[in-house]
């Protein structure tokens, strides 16, 4: 991991400007996912992580649900390859595990799978289609 990179976790009021920077350039601009379909009430609820480069530029993000579920990761496409991706989603576990949650859950992207599975998450079930992309569901045990 980058020594520079710096990883808040908040609340969706504190950090709601910054990790919807990078959802949208991430998810809308670059997926082309609808920005009707990023948004949802969860946001409000979930523990969120933003990572920022060292010049203090958000490039990364990710959510804890209240029940496990990790989601809504993303990373700046300049920023991939360096270890952010796995920051944050390693503070969300252990942000979990301290909440006393025995295992985190998350859809995949069927192109991000082989990221989260060097991180220890297995596959369950067979393909499905979120936001017009394909992906699997995975979990691991804390």
């Amino acid at each position: 991991m980058d020594t520079t990179l710096q990883v808040k976790l908040g609340e969706w009021s504190e950090l709601q400007v910054d990790a919807q920077a990078v959802r949208t350039a991430v998810f809308v601009e670059e997926q082309k996912i609808p920005a009707a379909l990023e948004w949802d009430v969860m946001d409000a609820q979930c523990l969120h992580a933003v990572a920022y480069d060292a010049q203090g530029k958000a490039i990364g993000t990710g959510r804890l649900l209240p029940d496990g579920h990790i989601g809504r990761m993303a990373v700046l496409s300049t920023a991939r390859n360096c270890g952010v991706g796995a920051e944050i989603l390693r503070q969300l576990m252990a942000q979990a595990k301290i909440r006393g949650m025995q295992s985190v859950q998350l859809n995949a992207q069927i192109s991000a799978a082989p990221f989260y599975q060097r991180e220890g998450f297995n596959r369950e079930g067979g393909l499905f289609i979120e936001a017009g992309i394909e992906h699997v569901h995975m979990n691991k045990t804390l």
